[in-house]
């Protein structure tokens, strides 16, 4: 089981992400969740094995079931409710980038896997809402002199990535699927991160409400650097993790100096050696 200092910096703000995502609109925010879901049950098609045993940790239950109808929902607390080596799937779905110890919750789901159990992860990536936030960034730094906190800082995927081998993953993988949906207006946008359940919940965010200055200058700087054909862009970059829980089935690397076989032999092709 994974514990929290107590002094340990938080990033998020774990009231105010229920909160948000108790005012989720379930019938017209859940676009993106929904986009992530068919792209799950793409990839675990690829996967040749047959899972009985299924966890899935998410915020909104109803839509995530649909994977699995029989499957334990989690929910993606700092400590997650899974028993150890019971799962042969554990999907993490579109909740990390609001961890505030992502390897943790990774490790977590590992060690909640039996051998050779199958781990698969969506969430937002670093290049999510760029253009908002370097909106945002450039009105309060004019308007201000200063910075806060507004949009989660997610992951970038090499840095993602490299969670898989720290929390003891085998055959790690992580890509990226970018999603561009486009706005008639950033108020559209504004108002449908509130409707996904995605609004500020950083734990150093400003408590009280934007200015309205700051905001109008935010949707002017917007406008004029982002606008296309008349529509406001907004990336959604999905970054995907997945990974086995370590089992002797598995391919293994080779030991240095194991080959039997050339390179040059392999390639068909000359080999020149090198000066000593």
């Amino acid at each position: 089981m994974v514990h929290r200092m107590k002094n340990t910096p938080q990033m998020t703000d774990r009231r105010a992400l229920i909160r948000n995502r108790t005012r989720a609109d379930h019938d017209k925010g859940m676009f993106l969740q929904e986009a992530a879901l068919e792209e799950v049950q793409d990839r675990l098609t690829l996967v040749n094995k047959a899972f009985t045993k299924v966890a899935i940790v998410s915020a909104f239950p109803d839509l995530w079931r649909r994977l699995a109808p029989q499957a334990d929902i989690i929910s993606d607390e700092d400590v997650l409710e899974l028993a150890q080596g019971t799962y042969d799937l554990v999907v993490h779905a579109m909740c990390l980038h609001w961890a505030n110890d992502p390897v943790g919750q990774i490790i977590q789901c590992r060690r909640a896997l039996k051998a050779d159990g199958f781990f698969l992860s969506v969430s937002f990536g670093g290049q999510t809402l760029h253009e908002l936030r370097a909106s945002l960034a450039e009105a309060e730094a004019k308007i201000t002199g200063g910075l806060s906190p507004r949009v989660a800082p997610m992951g970038e995927i090499r840095d993602l990535g490299a969670i898989l081998q720290r929390a003891g993953l085998a055959l790690p993988v992580a890509d990226a699927a970018p999603l561009k949906v486009t706005y008639e207006t950033p108020w559209h946008l504004m108002r449908d991160l509130r409707s996904m359940g995605e609004a500020n919940a950083l734990a150093g965010r400003l408590r009280r409400p934007t200015g309205r200055q700051l905001l109008m200058r935010a949707v002017d700087v917007y406008i004029d650097a982002f606008m296309e054909d008349g529509r406001i862009p907004a990336t959604f970059e999905l970054i995907f993790l997945s990974g086995w829980a370590p089992d002797s089935s598995q391919p293994q690397p080779l030991r240095p100096g194991s080959a039997t076989t050339r390179l040059a032999d392999a390639l068909g092709a000359d080999e020149t050696p090198l000066k000593d």
